[in-house]
């Protein structure tokens, strides 16, 4: 039990739990799904929204937080660098350790790179690991990429890129495979047969999962994938990229980087330039929390954007319309979506059961926020809500289902002393994914010469909405095809001699005569807490600033 205020609130959803168990709200129209969306959904809200006034996006939309960043001085002054003194030189650079950057890593080494791998925090320190429902796969007799397609196509609104949705699904069943034989433990039945469910927007039950730890299982096999590598893998942690290196034919060649405990600058120099720094939920774009892992600030979107690479559909963020509400210390914390695919209903405070709830994630984020706006949320002292009806799992599957299937939720609430065996939780949307990114083509080309995008930090995958399951196949998908384009590219290349930073001068220029005059600094690449306590605003006796 809660034990407060909330006890007689959850009285009232399970005293009508018999009778909206056996209820099927009906799936909405398009017509009314498009009405929702305008009404509510935070995409929707054109004074969140300004526009770029400058660089290879001028003229389209962007969210506050993100242009700010986008037009934001450079951390560094070109003429203080010296690029002739390197310290890191490799046939493909790769920027992120998550599982798209393992992932290409991986594929790099086995054409026979040499691989530099740096990473903000620690490999696996990335949303991958923070994944949860599970990948999705056509691998069914019943399903087929088309159907995937038709599926991911139109649950992103018809905005993706059809040659990049089209790789996508196809893809997914060798890609399972391939994480299968690096030892993944998906979910299978007794005989090995692969376990799959039902996510938002699906068609079939193609989600492949880990319980509720897919993302952790896939990336903690990656990580030791890249790590058993160490001859042609170097791995440096703790180590930011801040601005991409040109050489004098304007290609990607390598990057300046900054360690994150002294703010030392080093200079690494490549052949092809991987960018696969992930998300942006830390820059809690219109103030909503995240489930995003800490170094989630659009870091890659930065550097590529200030060396000439194109965004798509930077506009776009992905609201997970689960994020835990309550209690204070998870909120915004991810409640995946296989707790609705096992069979939890969305409850308003009346008990009633307002939208089917495997409606794709942006409609339901929508009917969310549409009930607290127009009073039929749950009050409470976090953030007004509803309620996720989660003891219906057991009614459906039978005891111990929740155990089997779900332990991260179980073990996330029960620490609290709310059982979602017997009490239902609950949850507002939160900030998850970032469906915009750079732009990319079928090999993760970018149009900057060199300079390839995977993963997170890419858009037109997803188009303007992701399915459940859609990202962990995007990250090892086009991660792989990142790793194979970049292990074909290298041997054609020589290793550059003149490096350059030019163009952020000129970026530099452009700002000025835009009469841009913020005095903050991108990458942003950490985000910056003080809870209203002036305490954490003191600085530390003896710390680099």
């Amino acid at each position: 039990m809660y034990g407060n205020y909330l006890d007689d609130a959850a009285k009232i959803v399970a005293e009508k739990r018999a009778e909206n168990l056996k209820f099927e709200h009906a799936r909405l129209t398009a017509d009314e799904k498009d009405e929702l969306l305008k009404k509510f959904h935070p995409d929707r809200i054109a004074a969140q929204f300004t526009e770029l006034k400058i660089g290879p996006n001028k003229g389209q939309k962007a969210p506050l937080e993100l242009a700010e960043m986008l037009e934001a001085k450079p951390r560094i002054e070109p003429e203080h660098i010296d690029l002739s003194h390197i310290d890191y030189e490799s046939d493909v650079l790769v920027i992120g350790g998550g599982g798209a950057g393992t992932s290409a890593a991986i594929m790099a080494s086995e054409a026979g790179a040499k691989v530099l791998l740096v990473t903000k925090l620690r490999v696996g320190d990335a949303n991958t690991m923070m994944a949860e429902g599970g990948i999705q796969a056509a691998d069914k007799p019943n399903d087929s990429p088309a159907q995937h397609y038709l599926d991911a196509f139109g649950g992103g609104h018809f905005d993706g890129k059809p040659e990049l949705v089209y790789t996508l699904v196809n893809k997914a069943p060798s890609v399972i495979k391939w994480l299968n034989d690096l030892g993944v433990e998906f979910d299978k039945e007794a005989d090995g047969t692969m376990v799959t469910t039902h996510g938002g927007g699906t068609s079939r039950k193609r989600m492949h999962a880990c319980k509720d730890y897919s993302g952790a299982e896939i990336m903690r096999t990656l990580r030791d994938e890249a790590f058993n590598r160490t001859n042609d893998i170097t791995i440096v942690d703790f180590t930011s990229a801040i601005e991409i290196i040109k050489n004098e034919k304007g290609e990607a060649c390598g990057a300046v980087l900054m360690n994150m405990e002294t703010n030392e600058i080093r200079i690494a120099k490549a052949k092809v330039v991987i960018i696969t720094t992930g998300g942006a939920g830390r820059m809690h774009y219109q103030g909503f929390p995240t489930s995003n892992h800490y170094g989630a600030t659009a870091d890659g979107l930065v550097m590529a954007y200030r060396a000439g690479a194109k965004l798509l559909y930077q506009d776009s963020l992905q609201y997970h319309p689960t994020g835990a509400a309550y209690p204070t210390q998870i909120l915004g914390k991810l409640v995946t979506e296989k707790v609705r695919s096992l069979g939890a209903k969305l409850i308003n405070k009346d008990g009633e059961v307002y939208i089917h709830p495997l409606e794709t994630r942006d409609v339901n984020a929508s009917g969310i926020i549409r009930e607290v706006k127009e009073g039929r949320g749950v009050k409470n002292d976090v953030q007004d809500a509803v309620w996720l009806d989660t003891p219906m799992i057991e009614m459906i599957h039978g005891e111990g289902t929740i155990l089997k299937s779900i332990p991260a939720m179980y073990n996330m609430f029960i620490k609290y002393g709310i059982d979602i065996r017997k009490e239902p939780i609950l949850v507002y949307p939160t900030l998850h994914y970032q469906n915009g990114g750079v732009e990319i083509d079928k090999t993760c080309h970018t149009n900057v010469p060199n300079l390839l995008v995977a993963g997170e930090a890419s858009g037109g995958v997803h188009g303007t909405n992701r399915l459940m399951g859609n990202s962990l196949l995007d990250v090892v998908v086009f991660g792989r095809e990142a790793g194979i384009e970049a292990g074909k590219m290298f041997k054609n290349i020589e290793m550059p001699s003149k490096l350059s930073l030019q163009h952020v001068k000129d970026f530099e220029a452009e700002r000025e005569k835009a009469g841009l005059k913020t005095d903050t600094v991108s990458p942003k690449l950490l985000p910056h807490y003080t809870h209203g306590n002036p305490e954490f605003e003191k600085a530390i006796p003896g710390a680099t600033k």
